[in-house]
């Protein structure tokens, strides 16, 4: 049985595909943003996540250093790989995906 929480995350994901599909024709370059702690290894498995994939990758420290922006640009097949990268990535201590 699910829990409140993993329910929540599953119909999120629902609905993100359903809007990504609505508004998106398929292959499409796509913007992933997200916020992470700045750290060297952090910042490396996001970067990792994309090798291979032709991603135009940009990373922009917060101004106390604390946090490290990265904008992956990336072509993707449709919108279930985006929602995979996104689960993916969700393993990351401390990554906000925006």
């Amino acid at each position: 049985m699910d829990t409140e929480k993993e329910k929540e995350t599953r119909e999120f994901y629902e609905r993100l595909k359903k809007e990504l599909d609505l508004s998106t024709a398929w292959p499409s370059l796509y913007l992933f943003k997200f916020i992470v702690p700045t750290d060297t290894e952090t910042i490396r498995r996001v970067q990792d996540a994309f090798d291979c994939l032709g991603a135009v990758i940009k990373t922009t420290k917060s101004k106390t250093g604390k946090f490290t922006s990265v904008s992956v640009d990336v072509m993707m097949k449709d919108s279930q790989e985006v929602i995979d990268k996104y689960i993916e990535l969700s393993t990351i201590e401390g990554i906000i995906s925006l």
